[in-house]
């Protein structure tokens, strides 16, 4: 498997170099795209989060060697199990912008998506069982769909109708005719689904939150936003992880109605609109490390944080309906990596289009 995930990540990289080309060659200067992805607002906001984290280290480790008997020994170990998540995810993603910075491009974000969506999506696969007549229909969707699918993103709004349709339209016929092909008609419907279901979400959905680098912004004045578009995905993906964060502890502090409790037993009403609630302050204090208005901002956060609670609750569907408790183990004592990024996976179409259609200089 380490040998596939490396094999895929060059070609990732290979494909992305190419789309790049192939941009500048149809007359599509990159350097417009890349001018804006880092300025002193994004620094800023960088430096806030890798400050809280390391605020959220310390205090995890005087959690850990406390002898106060009142805390609840879960709990300090979820906290601290989230927070070496953060660091992981947000070193990467920062890593990620600087690279793209010093060589004007956005290449290196892309792939570094691309590679966190073939993760996932294997994740996924390996959760479910798979005949022998679905091998060559996987091997098309992880070496194929899901490279193509970050090569287009990565051309930017040039290829819009393409990375916009080509999962949803073509990959979706080509799976079920795949199958067909392979002769074996046992629980077909099933086997199209899952394979579908996980291309869409895994790959199509979240390939929408790279795509953001790609948007030339407005304000909803119409004056042109001077502002970084990294920063702006950088926004979202706090956004939308401070989300689930703010409903797990409304939910600790004052849970009583369990939405769902075959699904997830953690997500209750007064936790869901307490995150909210809780995401639309946060989206007015950092309005300015985006295009969005001091009013404009929470009204997208509550429209965001709903998409992202849905994609827990459906991904939680999956793994209850699976009999696992998580998706899988990347890091040695942590969850998988669906399982942290089952909200921004949902999430990030919405806001995508929102910022799209309403602050892109269409």
């Amino acid at each position: 498997m380490t040998e596939v995930f490396t094999t895929s990540a060059t070609t990732l990289l290979l494909l992305a170099q190419f789309g790049g080309g192939l941009k500048a060659a149809a007359g599509a200067p990159l350097l417009p795209r890349v001018r804006g992805m880092l300025d002193l607002r994004t620094f800023i906001l960088l430096g806030t989060v890798l400050g809280l984290l390391a605020a959220a280290s310390i205090i995890g480790r005087v959690l850990r060697r406390s002898a106060d008997t009142t805390l609840n020994p879960a709990m300090v170990k979820t906290f601290r199990s989230r927070v070496n998540a953060w660091w992981t995810m947000y070193a990467i993603l920062i890593a990620g912008f600087l690279v793209d910075f010093v060589f004007l491009s956005t290449a290196t974000t892309v792939v570094l998506f691309g590679l966190v969506s073939f993760w996932a999506l294997r994740e996924y696969i390996t959760m479910t069982p798979t005949r022998r007549g679905d091998h060559r229909t996987l091997f098309w969707t992880f070496f194929l769909f899901t490279p193509l699918q970050y090569v287009l993103v990565g051309i930017g709004s040039f290829c819009f109708e393409l990375y916009t349709t080509m999962i949803p339209v073509y990959a979706s016929l080509f799976i079920p005719a795949r199958i067909a092909i392979s002769g074996d008609p046992k629980r077909f419907l099933e086997r199209v689904a899952k394979i579908q279901a996980g291309l869409l979400i895994c790959v199509y959905a979240l390939s929408h939150a790279p795509a953001l680098l790609s948007l030339e912004l407005h304000t909803s004045a119409g004056q042109p936003w001077a502002g970084s578009r990294a920063g702006l995905l950088f926004y979202f993906v706090l956004l939308v992880q401070l989300n689930d964060v703010f409903q797990y502890v409304w939910g600790q502090l004052l849970g009583k109605h369990v939405i769902a409790e075959q699904i997830n037993s953690s997500k209750t009403w007064e936790g869901v609109i307490g995150g909210l609630m809780s995401s639309m302050l946060l989206s007015m204090l950092l309005y300015w490390a985006t295009p969005f208005s001091l009013w404009e901002a929470p009204c997208i956060a509550l429209v965001v944080s709903l998409a992202g609670f849905a994609g827990t609750m459906t991904m939680s569907a999956v793994k209850r309906d699976r009999g696992v408790s998580d998706y899988g183990t990347l890091v040695q004592g942590h969850a998988g990596v669906l399982d942290r990024i089952d909200s921004i996976c949902f999430a990030a179409p919405v806001f995508f289009h929102i910022t799209r259609y309403f602050f892109s200089a269409l």
